[in-house]
């Protein structure tokens, strides 16, 4: 048989990603007056055909970077080769206004929720072209807040740029092989240049090695060096804007010299699991030209912008991962037949049964995340109340290690959703989980999340603030509503005791982790619960799917087994951590009766 002859597999279409999508349309229509609705709601239409067409072209001509680090006369160049794709793929996502839209603010806070949006639906078909175009994000938010003159007048508008021909990339230096995400333990080191000046701030000359440095075909990065003793930890560390190439300064179009102008020696590059298309790198800095950000010594504080806000993104490709493996999931469903042809799978209850549990998952974090995205928004534009901002430092930490745990495993069921097809490479799924993964990792894993919360609990008013918001919304509700959801408001107030206990000192040892979980099950219920309020109070058409989602969240999506994982922890002992360490390492007792014995049954064979 011919393989044109017999039986032929029907190809899938997507819908567009915007239009087609269950929860953003309604969510914009929610947060944003009338006007704003408009024309952000006509971008997003227009976007989603670009999504389908111009970026999924360019996705398929990726490539892995490539470094060439010495020509053929043996000098070292390190140039770095990316894909044709790759750099198209950024020059559209900057024409796009990706980052432009959050510093034109055109329509204030909601200029996140914009841009944000235009993120997510693009996610999955960009290869990973959001993580260099965050840290942009974040170091125009530092330049913004605490650059020099001459940084707010040369390299903002770059950072912010809709022209790819001077639009800029930066990236954020921080991982080092010492400490990881400890930067107390910083090993570069920044000196003053005596008599040495630029437009840009005090020069200092940078020695040191990054482990991971992102955006390494970028144009300048923010990094932090040592310029207090060494024993000083993170107090010791500031904040550099270092020129990945000069001149700092091009004409439009012009070549981009190598790192090696400014004394940067590109290593090699990362051999990574997943996001291979980004070009990761170590890299030496060896008397590196930089300039002071902010006052000396403040480093941390100073780059605490740039993780807040890679963290919002983080959260939200995590979210946008799960949209695009659920449409490519729910669009198979609709074209593939079983019980002989017979049945299609979207008429099978049992499939779409698993689907919604995607679909649960996917609203959940979509809530949870634009919820967060408005408070960030709202601060940007010094619109956020005190109580908000305190709200959104829990919120941001929490968001993204909640998105990145959900991300993988509901990806994982869109495969199988799909057979044999979801496990092909041509489909995008396998793409999308690898690169998902690296969220639970980069700008902090989980347990370092949980610990962040807990701190940022700790802040006196913080804890309160969210406490007050939760009340406020289940208060909200309509009287006639809260009679349909009455079981799922009592065991939601149950759980948010729970939250309030495990920030309440003293907190246990093996308390963070779960109580993040269980945080993050409590906001995203209670982000369900104003959107299920909202369309019962104005009639939306979807209300009763709504109001489902947040009945079949609160009962199915994890929440009551988040309270019992942080139930557990509270009340355990000093014993059950002993056991884990025994579990995890064995018993050194028993080590060395072993290898005692391993040691005279040696002896005993050799006689």
């Amino acid at each position: 048989m011919k393989v044109e002859e017999g039986f032929q597999l029907k190809p899938y279409t997507e819908g567009n990603p915007y239009t087609a999508d269950v929860v953003l349309p309604s969510l914009l229509k929610r947060l944003a007056p009338s006007d704003a609705f408009v024309e952000i709601n006509q971008d997003l239409e227009r976007f989603g055909s670009v999504v389908l067409s111009t970026l999924r072209d360019l996705s398929a001509r990726t490539s892995e970077p490539k470094l060439v680090q010495y020509d053929h006369w043996g000098q070292r160049v390190d140039n770095l080769e990316t894909s044709e794709g790759w750099r198209g793929l950024k020059a559209k996502m900057q024409e796009e206004g990706i980052v432009g839209i959050y510093y034109e603010r055109r329509h204030k806070e909601l200029s996140r929720v914009h841009g944000f949006m235009k993120q997510l639906v693009a996610t999955g078909d960009t290869d990973v072209i959001f993580c260099p175009l965050s840290m942009t994000d974040g170091a125009a938010r530092v330049v913004e807040l605490v650059g020099t003159p001459m940084m707010k007048q040369d390299i903002l508008p770059r950072l912010t740029s809709r022209q790819p021909d001077i639009a800029y990339t930066a990236g954020q230096w921080m991982t080092e092989r010492a400490g990881g995400s400890d930067v107390s333990q910083t090993e570069t080191v920044a000196t003053p240049v005596p008599h040495a000046t630029s437009p840009y701030g005090p020069i200092y000359s940078i020695n040191g090695f990054k482990w991971f440095s992102s955006a390494t075909d970028g144009d300048v990065a923010l990094a932090l060096a040592r310029t207090g003793p060494p024993n000083s930890g993170s107090r010791g560390l500031s904040l550099f804007l270092i020129p990945l190439r000069f001149p700092i300064i091009r004409p439009p179009g012009a070549p981009r010299p190598s790192a090696l102008t400014n004394n940067i020696r590109v290593h090699r590059l990362k051999n990574k699991f997943g996001s291979k298309i980004l070009p990761t790198a170590e890299l030496s800095l060896e008397g590196s030209e930089a300039y002071l950000v902010g006052p000396l010594n403040e480093g941390v504080k100073h780059i605490t912008p740039v993780l807040n806000i890679t963290r919002v993104h983080s959260a939200v490709s995590s979210t946008g991962y799960v949209r695009r493996c659920l449409a490519a999931a729910t669009a198979y469903s609709k074209v593939r037949a079983i019980n002989g042809g017979k049945q299609l799978l979207k008429d099978t209850p049992l499939h779409v049964a698993e689907l919604a549990k995607v679909n649960l998952a996917y609203r959940a974090l979509s809530h949870f995340v634009f919820g967060t995205v408005v408070l960030l928004g709202k601060t940007e534009c010094g619109r956020a109340s005190k109580e908000e901002e305190f709200r959104l430092r829990m919120l941001t930490s929490a968001v993204k290690g909640f998105a990145a745990e959900k991300a993988s495993s509901v990806i994982e069921e869109c495969m199988a959703a799909m057979g044999g097809q979801g496990y092909m490479e041509e489909t995008g799924v396998g793409t999308n989980l690898r690169d998902a993964i690296v969220e639970k990792i980069w700008e902090g894993t989980i347990t370092v999340l949980s610990l962040d919360i807990v701190r940022a609990a700790s802040k006196p008013g913080v804890l309160q603030a969210f406490m007050s918001w939760a009340e406020n919304i289940l208060s909200s509700c309509p009287q006639d509503l809260s009679g349909q959801i009455s079981s799922q408001l009592t065991v939601l107030r149950t759980a948010l005791e729970e939250v309030s206990r495990s920030y309440t000192p003293p907190i246990p040892p093996l308390l963070p982790r779960p109580a993040l979980f269980a945080f993050s099950y409590v906001a995203s219920a209670l982000y369900l619960l104003e959107h299920a309020t909202w369309a019962w109070k104005i009639g939306e058409r979807t209300v009763d799917v709504d109001i489902d989602i947040f009945r079949r969240w609160v009962e199915e999506g994890g929440l009551c087994s988040a309270v019992r994982d942080v139930r557990r922890a509270r009340s355990a002992d000093h014993q059950r951590i002993e056991m884990d360490a025994k579990m995890v390492y064995g018993d050194e007792l028993q080590s060395a009766v072993s290898e005692d014995i391993s040691v005279s049954g040696r002896t005993r064979s050799r006689l």
